[in-house]
């Protein structure tokens, strides 16, 4: 394979953790500038196929794991999937691959785009930029109309399901494609919904994506190694911010997204890609690209 083709394959690493084994996609070379993109649910890094090849061929170097408990990485021996636990996993990254440059990026989407904006809160995070995509940080959300929040419920349904024990994970094929459907309406999953399923195939595997869910619930269960993390795990980035909502997202209302820029520090953005649902990156990935790419390559001088 020659050209464009064949840059746009991934590379795969292993990611030797201190606490879980990651294995990840790549693009780009090795000394080019970090970017670390977090998948969400339910999704795997193949959901960066367009954006890690478009910022490879602009010189940046991207990683893009499959989080915790998604096969082909391991389930963690802890059995903590609590957004402190995530932001533990992407804080190691930039060590693990031996990252030794400068200004390294966070890009997340959904469960990415959380733990993304935790780790722009923290003061100990190794990222000095955050895009973070379909979910805006959590703090910002409960001020919200009471009108919106009512319409964000009946969204939200997958939640309540998750909690409860053995049935999610015994019907999670279907909940996957069923949302996607409604998520992103009219967006043909049929490349993304194999790497999914196959990502989840195993019991352990079902059970570590629900577990995201279950770890709400229960936040006190967080191991006390990851308890210097857990601080900012709902807050609001005080590094730039570059913020993407799909304008037709079935998952979280586009109304989350107003005024946001607002609680952002300065140099963030905060963009609506129309005719895009909730996984926007794949559905209009020349916006995306070129919004993300535009932020990463503006100077920022912050104070």
């Amino acid at each position: 394979m020659t050209g464009r083709h064949a840059r746009d394959e991934p590379e795969r690493l292993t990611l030797r953790l201190p606490r879980v084994t990651l294995e990840a996609l790549a693009w780009g070379p090795a000394d080019g500038r970090l970017v670390v993109a977090l998948h969400g649910f339910p999704d795997t890094a193949h959901t960066w196929r367009h954006l890690g090849p478009f910022l490879a061929r602009r010189g940046f170097r991207v990683v893009a794991p499959h989080t915790r408990g998604y096969a082909p990485s391991a389930v963690p021996d802890d059995g903590c999937f609590h957004v402190a636990a995530l932001m533990a996993d992407a804080a190691a990254i930039p060590e693990a691959v031996d990252w030794t440059g400068s200004d390294p990026v966070l890009v997340g989407h959904d469960w990415g785009a959380i733990t993304a904006h935790a780790l722009g809160a923290h003061p100990d995070s190794p990222y000095e930029r955050v895009v973070a995509m379909a979910v805006p940080p959590l703090a910002t959300m409960d001020s919200r109309s009471p009108r919106l929040l009512a319409r964000q419920a009946r969204h939200s349904w997958y939640i309540g399901w998750h909690q409860l024990p053995l049935l999610p994970e015994r019907f999670l094929d279907r909940e996957v494609a069923k949302l996607w459907r409604d998520w992103s309406p009219g967006y043909d999953a049929g490349t993304d919904l194999p790497h999914v399923l196959a990502a989840l195939d195993e019991p352990a595997n079902r059970a570590a994506a629900v577990g995201y869910y279950r770890a709400i619930r229960a936040p006190w269960r967080v191991p006390s190694s990851y308890a210097g993390w857990k601080r900012t795990w709902d807050g609001t980035p005080t590094v730039p911010t570059l913020y993407l909502h799909g304008a037709d997202d079935g998952c979280l209302e586009p109304g989350f997204a107003d005024g946001l820029v607002a609680k952002l520090p300065a140099g963030s953005r905060v963009e609506r890609v129309v005719d895009a649902g909730h996984f926007l990156q794949v559905e209009q990935p020349d916006v995306v690209n070129g919004l993300v790419a535009q932020f990463l390559e503006t100077p920022f001088h912050g104070t």
